[in-house]
């Protein structure tokens, strides 16, 4: 088994914070994230798929595809977006990049088994301090 990993890169704001929450309570448990006019990040989305080498093509899955998959399923739809507003598959989810994760993972998991490989790790920087690993 081998293990092959994209990077694609997204800009995109959004806004931790809860409804029930007063303005103040949200300030004390989110920080500077539950600012009421957004922030933003610059993510970098690591996906690493796994499986065998096709014997003929030498690869386990071009990457052109992956990267178009990707690109698809997911950069289209978040990069220069609001994660909390514009994203249909982040409705009615906590827009946190742990929720992020798990939902872009969900957008791939199908795609990559049927284009021949598994899906082994959604990996996404929210900066370079911080980061969310996902195995499904």
């Amino acid at each position: 088994m081998i293990y092959i990993t994209r990077r694609e890169r997204f800009n995109a704001a959004h806004r931790l914070f809860r409804d029930d929450y007063t303005e103040e309570q949200n300030l004390e448990v989110f920080g500077k994230c539950s600012n009421p006019n957004w922030h933003g990040h610059n993510y970098e989305l690591f996906v690493t798929i796994k499986g065998d080498i096709d014997a003929e093509t030498g690869f386990l899955l071009n990457l052109k595809h992956l990267s178009k998959l990707i690109k698809d399923k997911v950069i289209e739809k978040l990069d220069h977006k609001n994660i909390n507003i514009e994203v249909d598959f982040m409705k009615d989810n906590f827009a946190s990049t742990e929720m992020l994760a798990m939902r872009i993972w969900e957008q791939l998991n199908l795609e990559i088994r049927a284009l021949g490989a598994e899906l082994h790790a959604v990996k996404l920087y929210e900066s370079e301090n911080n980061y969310v690993e996902y195995f499904g």
